[in-house]
């Protein structure tokens, strides 16, 4: 009886998993389809070694960064308003610094004195011709007679 619950223990479901890990089932399924996650299948059912789930958990977790790096500065050291260290290029963490900008566009060359001198719109802006009247029985032109009709 006791390695039954031995047994049972040691393998988990799919809801199980997501409840601890506080995800929707489907992000479970979806980890064991793309072998993410070992899983066992006995028919429909899927089981999951809690040991493996511990070793993904293990895999996945985040290190932080700041342990493994030198001690800095202190709180005391910057407000004291003395100059503690002079910063390295790059950031704190070590990734390298951004490329240097691009350098500044030629100046556009000087303007024209000549043009400066009239500031009248060009002609063809400063009167523009009225639209064509078509509405006007000059400007329409006679229909030429039917051949028919001339005698």
């Amino acid at each position: 009886m006791a390695e039954q619950d031995a047994l049972r223990d040691s393998f988990l479901t799919v809801a199980e998993v997501a409840e601890i890990l506080k995800l929707n089932q489907q992000t479970v399924r979806n980890w064991i389809d793309q072998g993410s996650l070992p899983a066992l299948r006995v028919g429909r059912r899927v089981r999951i070694r809690r040991s493996d789930l511990e070793h993904l958990l293990e895999a996945a977790s985040t290190k932080p960064e700041i342990a493994s790096r030198g001690a800095g500065p202190s709180a005391d050291d910057f407000w004291s308003g003395e100059a503690v260290s002079v910063a390295e290029p790059g950031d704190a963490l070590g990734h390298a610094p951004p490329a240097a900008p691009p350098p500044p566009a030629a100046p556009p060359p000087p303007a024209d004195p000549a043009n400066l001198a009239d500031p009248s719109p060009p002609a063809n802006l400063a009167h523009p011709s009225p639209p064509a009247n078509t509405a006007d029985p000059a400007n329409t032109p006679t229909p030429s007679p039917h051949p028919d009709d001339v005698r």
